[in-house]
């Protein structure tokens, strides 16, 4: 699946140019309780995302990606720094920015012992819509998200994937400008995931919602996102698109596997003098370098383990992804980066 193209230039949302959201040195910190210390969930985070583009804030679970959806949408407010969405304030404003966002959170907004027409109704009729217009657009929606033929069903009796769209479509049912997704694929098996990630590029793509996708899976943010910034321990560390990110690390990624921890930890040492080879790190009985040819530099790393008597059980040569930006812009691989209190 091809990503839709974002706008040439930030267009224009809720009559305002320039990014569809902005925000400037946010910092917000928990108690977890009287005995513990507080947890900096951001830790001045600040960001800039255009105007009809997905843009994707990832990170691993507790980066601070959740808190800053909750701020954006005025459900938290922020200790300090500055936030607006589509040219308000969402400090000063908050009912105001309300009627112009839309909000897929991590738990579901549906009432599960409602079908899913009277969801949607019920969530038309909440955000101001005339009955006859939320009837109208529950049937819109529910035939664009592909679920009128459950339409009248208990929402309890629905699949996982398709329960997750109806959620989309209760965040589109008042037309906003910029809809949220928190973690949105978040449980998916493989096929209800890609029938949500071909609804978001539609959403993007032919509609010119600005998209802002909150995602743990690499994948997703490289297949999905016109610009990602990557999230650590509350701060952006880097930002642009998938492709820019990944060509600024120059070169291939080489992968070895060896006998043991000792093994690999040893492999450092010996790899560290090879020329062409660089940013060598060990992860267990795994070894990973960067190399401006990959191809080339694999013959000379097989000798220098040999004259150390160590073998390679495998030895691979990729392309740079997401993990060895990660990994370039935080220093540790983003499967070890952990689970952090406060999301």
């Amino acid at each position: 699946m091809s990503r839709a193209r974002p706008p040439a230039t930030a267009g224009t949302t809720a009559g305002t140019t320039g990014p569809a959201v902005s925000a400037a040195d946010l910092v917000k910190t928990y108690r977890t309780g009287r005995r513990t210390p507080e947890v900096r969930a951001l830790d001045g985070l600040t960001v800039d995302i255009p105007a009809g583009a997905v843009f994707g804030l990832l990170g691993p679970n507790g980066a601070g990606k959740s808190t800053t959806v909750r701020i954006l949408t005025t459900l938290s407010r922020p200790d300090s720094g500055r936030a607006v969405v589509a040219g308000v304030d969402v400090t000063r404003r908050p009912d105001a920015v309300r009627r112009l966002v839309g909000l897929v959170s991590q738990r579901s907004s549906a009432d599960p012992l409602a079908t899913g027409r009277e969801n949607l109704v019920l969530a038309g009729r909440v955000q101001g819509l005339q009955r006859a217009d939320a009837v109208a657009r529950a049937r819109d929606l529910l035939e664009r998200l592909d679920l009128t033929d459950a339409a009248d069903r208990l929402v309890r009796t629905w699949s996982g994937g398709m329960s997750r769209r109806l959620d989309v479509a209760i965040g589109l049912v008042h037309r906003p400008s910029v809809l949220f997704l928190d973690e949105p694929t978040t449980g998916l098996d493989p096929d209800a995931r890609s029938r949500m990630w071909a609804e978001i590029a539609r959403l993007s793509g032919q509609e010119e919602v600005t998209v802002v996708l909150t995602t743990h899976h690499l994948e997703e943010a490289d297949r999905l996102a016109h610009r990602l910034a990557v999230v650590d321990r509350g701060r952006l560390v880097v930002e642009g698109s998938p492709e820019e990110l990944k060509r600024d690390l120059r070169g291939d990624t080489v992968h070895l596997e060896l006998g043991s921890p000792d093994d690999a930890r040893r492999a450092l040492g010996l790899l560290a003098a090879v020329p062409g080879l660089r940013d060598l790190t060990a992860d267990g009985a795994l070894l990973r370098a960067r190399a401006d040819d990959g191809a080339r530099v694999v013959p000379q790393v097989l000798a220098a383990l040999d004259t150390g008597g160590l073998q390679a059980a495998a030895v691979s040569v990729a392309r740079p992804t997401l993990d060895d930006v990660y990994r370039r812009h935080t220093g540790r691989a983003y499967a070890a980066a952990g689970t952090e209190v406060a999301a």
